[in-house]
């Protein structure tokens, strides 16, 4: 029996417990210098310039009209979720569902952190409702429908940036393929009330927010994935069998 990554797990080495132990103190030890790195890279991204957000932009959500100034409720940080939700489907992006699946839980705990976390998507408002309802969300989730934000912060494209294959998404690095991406955008707002964008990630970059994934990298099966489609097994949670 094989998963997606290839991994026989039904030929796997199986040892005695004290040469396990020894093994996985090597493996530890490899852990932690990973934990390291990844200490390091997170002071790299707090460290990134920043760019002051000059455009107003106004969102329709469940308290009606509201400025980006307005998302951060009260406190200095702001995490935007682009979920992908163009106007003309009928069902946000079953991935990003999986994504967001994990929200509800988190916010007491980034509120307490200086930290307010907000979900925006294209489609408009009553969409947005509707689907969030079926899904049993509490997060908040905004419509920009009527303004630019998600364009201008890399998660949505033009018909003609789709069509001409130009590299416009994670950086200018990779082609979006569709007209709307998944990403998250993070923002500071100052004792004036000036905003600033510090950070954007998108494509793997938002691995680290599922929690999931992080949970299945720990278990013999792993990820289970097909190299070819990797979230092709996924679905919205109300659609497993």
């Amino acid at each position: 029996m094989s998963n997606g990554a290839g991994t026989r797990i039904d030929v796997h080495e199986v040892v005695p417990r004290d040469e396990w132990m020894e093994r996985r103190r090597v493996l530890l030890a490899r852990e932690k210098e990973f934990t390291h790195a990844r200490d390091e890279l997170s002071r790299q991204r707090r460290e990134l310039p920043w760019v002051k957000v000059e455009k107003r932009y106004l969102f329709d959500g469940p308290n009606g009209s509201e400025s980006l100034s307005d998302l951060f409720d009260g406190r200095s940080q702001l995490i935007v979720y682009h979920f992908m939700y163009p106007p003309d489907w009928e069902e946000g992006c079953l991935h990003c569902s999986f994504w967001a699946d994990h929200y509800d839980g988190m916010q007491v705990h980034l509120n307490h952190r200086d930290v307010t976390f907000a979900v925006i998507s294209r489609a408009p408002l009553a969409k947005i409702a509707e689907f969030q309802k079926r899904m049993g969300w509490k997060f908040k989730w905004l419509s920009s429908f009527h303004t630019d934000f998600i364009y201008d912060f890399g998660a949505s494209f033009t018909p003609q940036d789709v069509e001409s294959g130009a590299k416009v998404f994670n950086a200018g690095t990779m082609e979006p393929g569709m007209s709307d991406r998944e990403g998250a955008s993070v923002f500071y707002k100052d004792e004036t009330g000036a905003i600033f964008h510090t950070y954007s990630t998108y494509a793997r970059g938002i691995d680290m927010l599922n929690t999931t994934y992080q949970w299945l990298d720990l278990v013999p099966k792993g990820r289970d994935e097909d190299p070819d489609d990797a979230q092709g097994w996924v679905r919205h949670h109300d659609r497993y069998a």
